[in-house]
């Protein structure tokens, strides 16, 4: 067998800049790059052998620098979300704290079902420098590192103690990295002593390689049944999720709606799935839907779940679907998904392949017709609350609401927003009128605060011929604001729309429900003597300038009754730069959204002497009375 002399990080970089994802005429780069931040764990490991790739043939393994371990991993998310997970990035990070850094991140990557590889530096193998900088020491078990807390956060963990053991774990990395059931976090952990060393590698290791993505087609009795089910429903209702998206099932789900009729709640993650105005599109479901969707999915006789976790917002903290006798048909290609609520129908499969054989076998079928004029009139009333909503109030600290509609008229059909903590993505959820089936990039499963910034960067870079819009607070934009300074950097243009309200809108608002007063949420100097931030003067933040600092164009929305056209034209100039541009807009954050019916699980405090929260207790006990045990053929009481 023909070889090659090579250190363990030669042959692991070189091994993944040959690696390539096939769907079907679709044929991408699986690794299409690598981040990295150096340090002694990994400046003479990865680091070196991208370096000698980059004078050889620098198109082969694209290095980017990141100014945050976390930031990285979270552009590498988002662009595998916006190739429908056929591609990611490899993240390298050093020894100790950088590794513990992409913890977050890789907690993200895993909730969403997204795929990232994380090539943390480990202390050394060999153990001669025991311990070294930035070494964890645990006198109960000295096998240990901190490497070893990526263990739950992953979907697949290796740990290279020897260099003979990399042939095994690249390739049940990539195994995992392009299976659509089981894909998620991918960590291979390398210790920097045996990055450096030197083996004998395969020339068929270093060849390239095809992982084709699964399709898997149901069962065809499962298909039939579902048709049989579907034919007796009086009120079905689809619940389309992220799965719809990364099957690229779109078209197929248009297909099948359009002929039967059945109406369209979407979760966070599957927003995108038919365009806003479409006829059956009743926008999102849940905590955060619309009344719309809300009220078909409380009477729904049969709810057919499409590549969805039934996370609590989707099901409103169980409490969506009241029908005694309501049943779930869940269509998901992993079995973790399609048995949840006690599903009657669970269908493993891929929800292209499945929409298609089932709108084959469903000839014929529509809804009645006084359930479609329901579904039409909640449609257009919704249409109309959201219209109001979006109207420009003339008030020099504008909403929310008239923010997101202002940069929604401004944006094109192909455009991304993305998002991903505080109030926006609830708003949004409901409010943002998507064009486009990658059109909507919310971050909500890990709901990461930080995410929205790098996020937009890993969007733009997916994709130059869309522009990424962030919508972000300023909550969450002083969490992780630094890799601003990478799209300067590389010349990525996207923009970002900084909503400045002076603390946590989200968790005030919610504060204010449970009966804890916002408490806790506001950016104000504190009262030392009173232990308190709450009736101090607003803190001298100019967010704006801090961005400038960093080498972006800044455009400042005064406050003033024109704040909302001054808006859309800022988006028209930031949309015509080939920079990247940050809006500034100071908002009121009591201005909320219209309400959607939905409802939200906290509980709140069963003993208290604060009258709000005696209150809010007694109706949070009333709410209660609506959640239900779903066991596939109807309800029961929680309780029970």
């Amino acid at each position: 067998m023909t070889t090659r002399r090579m250190t363990v990080s030669q042959a692991l970089v070189e091994f993944l800049g040959n690696q390539w994802t096939v769907d079907g005429d679709v044929r991408r780069r699986t690794i299409a790059g690598t981040f990295g931040i150096f340090g002694h764990g990994n400046v003479a490991g990865i680091g070196q052998a991208l370096l000698e790739l980059s004078e050889t043939d620098p198109t082969f393994m694209p290095f980017h620098h990141a100014r945050n371990e976390q930031g990285m991993v979270h552009e590498s998310i988002a662009y595998a979300r916006m190739t429908r997970r056929q591609s990611t990035f490899a993240c390298a990070a050093s020894v100790g704290p950088g590794a513990t850094n992409m913890l977050t991140g890789a907690a993200v990557a895993t909730t969403n079902r997204l795929p990232v590889l994380l090539l943390p530096s480990d202390t050394f193998a060999i153990r001669t420098s025991d311990p070294v900088l930035q070494q964890l020491e645990l006198p109960h078990d000295a096998s240990m590192s901190v490497n070893d807390a990526f263990k739950p956060l992953s979907r697949f963990f290796d740990r290279v103690q020897r260099k003979e053991q990399l042939f095994s774990a690249a390739l049940g990395a990539m195994r995992v990295l392009t299976d659509p059931v089981e894909t998620g976090a991918v960590t291979i952990a390398l210790p920097e002593d045996v990055q450096a060393e030197a083996l004998d590698v395969p020339l068929e290791f270093l060849a390239p390689r095809e992982w084709h993505i699964r399709r898997p087609r149901p069962d065809s009795g499962l298909v039939a049944e579902i048709a049989r089910h579907i034919a007796a429903a009086k009120r079905p209702f689809i619940v389309a999720g992220g799965g719809v998206i990364y099957s690229d099932a779109a078209k197929a789900l248009q297909a099948f709606v359009e002929a039967t009729g059945i109406p369209v709640g979407m979760s966070q993650a599957g927003v995108g799935s038919l365009p806003w105005d479409h006829e059956q599109n009743m926008g999102s479901v849940g905590a955060t839907g619309t009344f719309a969707a809300n009220r078909l999915a409380a009477d729904a006789d049969l709810v057919i779940g499409i590549g969805t976790r039934y996370s609590d917002f989707t099901a409103a903290s169980r409490t969506a679907f009241q029908n005694p006798s309501v049943k779930f048909i869940n269509i998901n290609i992993a079995s973790f998904d399609a048995f949840k609520h006690g599903s009657a129908l669970p269908v493993v499969a891929d929800a292209r392949e499945t929409l298609t054989e089932l709108t084959s076998l469903i000839p014929g079928y529509r809804v009645p017709s006084a359930y479609a004029a329901e579904a039409a009139k909640n449609k257009a009333e919704w249409d109309f609350a959201v219209d109001k909503a979006f109207a420009p109030s003339g008030l020099a600290l504008p909403g929310q609401p008239e923010i997101i509609g202002a940069v929604n008229e401004s944006t094109e059909p192909r455009d991304v927003l993305v998002c991903a903590a505080g109030s926006l993505p609830g708003d949004l959820h409901k409010l943002w009128r998507v064009r486009d089936e990658l059109g909507y990039h919310v971050e909500y499963a890990f709901s990461t605060m930080g995410y929205e910034i790098a996020g937009g960067i890993g969007v733009a870079r997916a994709d130059k011929t869309r522009d990424a819009v962030v919508m972000v607070g300023d909550g969450s934009y002083l969490m992780l604001n630094t890799e601003i300074v990478t799209a300067v950097a590389e010349g990525i243009k996207f923009i970002i729309v900084l909503i400045q309200n002076h603390g946590y809108a989200s968790i005030g608002h919610l504060s204010e429900t449970v009966g804890s007063q916002r408490y806790g949420t506001k950016y104000r100097f504190r009262d030392n003597p009173n232990n308190t931030h709450e009736i101090g003067d607003v803190l001298p933040i100019d967010l704006a300038t801090n961005a400038e600092s960093y080498g972006i164009d800044v455009i400042r929305i005064e406050q003033t009754p024109n704040a909302i056209n001054d808006l859309k034209t800022a988006m028209a100039t930031a949309k015509a730069s080939d920079r990247a541009t940050l809006i500034h807009i100071n908002s009121d954050p009591l201005i909320y959204a219209p309400g959607g019916e939905g409802w939200w699980d906290v509980p709140i405090a069963e003993v208290a002497n604060v009258e709000s929260t005696k209150a809010a207790r007694a109706k949070y006990e009333k709410q209660l009375e609506q959640q239900h045990l779903y066991l596939g053929n109807g309800v029961a009481d929680r309780n029970i």
